[in-house]
């Protein structure tokens, strides 16, 4: 297996965790959804809006500390302007087809508005993917393997021992060798 497939699995294993979190959003959006609905009479797209901030706030705590726990964790501040930029931008998106089901073509009935605010969901849910992990989780610079060279290849009685410290030594260009230092004598 090349370098390539490890590059595909890493984010098949992303996506799956990444759909974890969201599906578990996605029951939480829903839930508040029909509860705020039919509980307070609040019109179906403000309470939609409700459920979805409940469940950004939900999904941005699963999203850092499981699905992109291994990611950058400095900035946090901007991380989390990132995340709240870029999940409204889905919970427009989100809401805009609910919006335009119910007001634009009168489909309002608990079932239709369900059907729409799932369809949203899922339109949105693409966008939230690509943003968060281009944008808001950011990986970690990828570090480059020390090349270790075999104490064979070492010459003279300067050789370093295989130990740790060979490992951990980087070689020094000719000009900055250790030479031989003009000692000062003191006249007096």
């Amino acid at each position: 297996m090349g370098r390539g497939s490890s590059g595909f699995r890493r984010l098949v294993r992303e996506a799956a965790k990444f759909g974890a979190v969201g599906g578990a959003g996605l029951l939480v959006n829903l839930v508040v959804f029909n509860l705020v609905r039919h509980l307070s009479g609040i019109p179906v797209v403000r309470a939609s809006v409700i459920a979805t901030i409940v469940s950004i706030a939900f999904n941005y705590v699963g999203f850092r500390y499981f699905t992109y726990r291994d990611r950058d964790k400095g900035g946090r501040t901007k991380e989390l302007t990132l995340f709240l930029l870029f999940s409204a931008v889905g919970l427009v998106i989100e809401n805009g087809i609910l919006y335009t089901a119910t007001y634009g073509f009168g489909w309002d009935t608990p079932l239709q508005s369900n059907v729409f605010k799932f369809i949203g969901i899922g339109i949105a849910t693409l966008f939230r993917f690509w943003s968060y992990r281009s944008w808001v989780f950011r990986a970690l610079p990828v570090r480059e393997p020390v090349a270790v060279v075999p104490a064979a290849a070492t010459s003279g009685s300067t050789a370093l021992s295989a130990g740790a410290e060979s490992f951990l030594e980087q070689p020094r260009p000719p000009a900055q060798q250790d030479k031989p230092r003009p000692t000062a004598h003191r006249v007096g």
